[in-house]
């Protein structure tokens, strides 16, 4: 069915996740007629696997600090104007039981279909139509708005809002869509990059680590200024887990990677009162009391000496606590799109409104969500960001 000029939408949102339904519903709810197009068979895929299926849908703690951008301060304003209070404020108004797993991440006790229905319903609330399987074809601007050719007839509006994500997971339907059509409007697009991804290994690393693939390790992971304290888990391909999830959007190849393998203690006093206590055990056995067994073992063969503690002298304890201080990881690569959480880099924010979202090169076009340059960390500040973003672009509307 095609928008008439009798019946036309206020405004059309591309792409039916997390920032597009936000803003939506905040639209609709406002008495704007808004149409949602989404390529896929059904909205909120990405929520719908997100949090190991129970959506860790936003993060107490979250501020400015916890996002990447090219300009750190572009999303303070919306995070400052629709936080983490207002969207739990929701979850609670839907009766969705919840709980704080860790760092003030908030998952639903159920199911991440819980925060899709809550969207859909506020959607239907506002008036809002979606249209699943729908596949865009072309966008042309002129003739006082905007107009998108579909499979199913082209649809019209005074505003259109790009919410079409990033290129994380392709399988889920991900594509560059968004990033073309900003180039197309004159946007900057900043270069993309997978973040909170799995790190790979290659070479000795590889060889000497393969073999203790599910085997998980307490670190702090460092590179540059960056640093994540929590666990670091070992796959057949090389390095994943939380803390490495993390410092992967801080990473580049080539950048110095080292782990903490004895977070929050001092190494070598710690060394030294083993010698004291327990010198006849070996370096391994000890190393053991505090890392998985396996890795204790293969510290020993590859990076530090294995002999009983009283061998051990205090020019020795001091470069064994040296390494375990700081392990040099030396990652070749990222696992890539295909198990990325997010996409880092996007659409340049020097040239979009901080406040609406909307674009300062084409009077009502907007940037939303994922496929602006705002990544957060890991732990609900994506969903964060998306409820905000749309919420300051659907309050602008």
């Amino acid at each position: 069915m095609s928008a008439t000029a009798e019946n036309p939408f206020d405004a059309i949102v591309i792409g039916g996740g997390a920032a597009g339904l936000m803003c939506a519903l905040t639209a609709g709810q406002r008495g704007k007629r808004v149409l949602v197009i989404e390529h896929a068979n059904r909205v909120g895929k990405k929520i719908l696997m997100s949090g190991g299926g129970r959506c860790n849908f936003t993060n107490t703690g979250a501020t400015a600090a916890n996002y990447l951008s090219s300009n750190p301060h572009y999303c303070k304003s919306a995070l400052a104007r629709y936080t983490p209070a207002d969207f739990i404020a929701l979850v609670e108004r839907h009766r969705i039981a919840y709980h704080e797993k860790e760092l003030g991440q908030l998952f639903c006790d159920d199911s991440s279909k819980q925060i899709v229905r809550l969207l859909l319903d506020e959607c239907a609330d506002g008036g809002v139509r979606i249209e699943t399987s729908c596949t865009i074809e072309h966008v042309r601007h002129g003739d006082g708005g905007f107009h998108v050719d579909t499979a199913r007839g082209v649809f019209s509006a005074p505003a259109l809002v790009v919410a079409s994500g990033g290129l994380s997971i392709p399988s889920m339907g991900a594509s560059g869509f968004g990033y073309e059509l900003a180039r197309r409007f004159g946007h900057t697009v900043l270069p993309t990059r997978a973040g909170l991804v799995p790190l790979t290994l290659s070479g000795k690393h590889q060889q000497h680590l393969a073999d203790l693939a599910g085997v998980a390790v307490p670190v702090e992971a460092r590179c540059g200024r960056a640093r994540f304290r929590n666990f670091m888990l070992f796959t057949h391909r090389g390095v994943s887990g939380p803390a490495i999830l993390q410092i992967s959007s801080y990473w580049n190849p080539g950048d110095d990677l080292r782990l903490d393998l004895l977070p929050g203690e001092d190494a070598q006093a710690w060394l030294r009162t083993q010698r004291t206590e327990r010198g006849a055990s070996e370096l391994r056995t000890v190393l053991a009391e505090r890392l998985p067994k396996r890795f204790a073992q293969r510290l020993c063969e590859h990076w530090l000496p294995d002999r009983p503690m009283r061998q051990l002298g205090d020019a020795q304890l001091r470069d064994i606590a040296a390494v375990l201080g700081a392990w040099p990881l030396v990652a070749s690569g990222t696992e890539g799109y295909r198990t990325a959480e997010v996409t880092l880099g996007g659409v340049d924010t020097d040239e979009l409104s901080s406040s609406t979202m909307m674009s300062r090169r084409v009077p009502g076009l907007y940037f939303i969500g994922e496929v602006v340059d705002v990544t957060g960390w890991l732990g609900g500040y994506n969903f964060q960001w998306a409820w905000a973003s749309g919420h300051a672009c659907g309050m602008a509307l």
